[in-house]
């Protein structure tokens, strides 16, 4: 697992600091870039294909959003209302799909951003958000609709891994230490999660900051998964907890 990353971006924060006119700040925190090039890129691709319904918009956004990205592969399929924020730090491999009014946000001073493989299938309204960490999923990860994917550190979800609906990877936390300030304001903590290939999530299944899952494990619908899971096993429950080894069921 990654140290621990105590540097995250304060929307609330970063919007009321003085010296900075919006369209520096707007810079910042949705395109990642300031001027007036960068600003002008953005704000046409995304009036002239982001909102376009039908076969139309899609053929659009194949061919433009890819502009705004670090890198994207062939066949990449967005959908309609699809937004994207600090795309030069998004790289897209070959034949992934963003569904719907999904959300792909890469924001950070210094972090890598988003890294989606090949064969990946993001679901509507499903939201991928850094601050100041780095998101990836490996080839062929499916993720359902409704679903984030939220790093403040480093949050990787191994290949072949299904996610249902309303799932939550919470790769951070706030700090909470004092009673005198509040919790907006003493900042966070992300250790970031390591989820392995080939595995199974059930519908709005919650995995929270600093924990690893093994590789080929199943955690069933609704499980707050607070602490790592071995290889192979299937868990339930709030908090999850093991209840079996598949590997079991194959030796019977």
């Amino acid at each position: 697992m990654n140290t621990i990353n105590t540097k995250s971006v304060i929307i609330q924060r970063e919007m009321g600091a003085g010296g900075k006119s919006m369209f520096r700040k707007y810079g910042e925190l949705i395109i990642g870039r300031t001027g007036l090039a960068a600003f002008l890129k953005y704000e046409l691709i995304v009036l002239c294909c982001a909102t376009v319904p039908g076969a139309l918009g899609l053929f659009l956004r194949s061919k433009l959003y890819p502009l705004l990205l670090q890198r994207c592969g062939r066949g990449v399929v967005f959908g309609q209302n699809v937004t994207l924020r600090h795309p030069h730090k998004i790289v897209i491999a070959d034949h992934a799909v963003i569904d719907d009014n999904c959300l792909l946000d890469a924001k950070g001073e210094e972090n890598a951003g988003i890294r989606i493989g090949s064969g990946v299938f993001i679901g509507r309204n499903s939201i991928l958000s850094c601050k100041n960490g780095d998101i990836v999923l490996e080839d062929n990860v499916n993720i359902g609709f409704n679903s984030e994917v939220f790093s403040g550190n480093n949050v990787t979800i191994g290949r072949d891994t299904l996610v249902a609906a309303y799932c939550y990877f919470i790769g951070g936390d706030h700090d909470a230490a004092s009673m005198d300030t509040a919790v907006l304001h003493q900042g966070s903590t992300a250790r970031g999660i390591r989820i392995g290939a080939n595995g199974w999530f059930g519908a709005g299944v919650k995995v929270l900051d600093g924990v690893t899952v093994g590789e080929q494990c199943v955690v069933g619908a609704g499980a707050v998964v607070t602490k790592d899971l071995p290889a192979y096993s299937v868990s339930l429950g709030v908090p999850a907890r093991v209840i079996r080894d598949r590997r079991a069921e194959i030796k019977k």
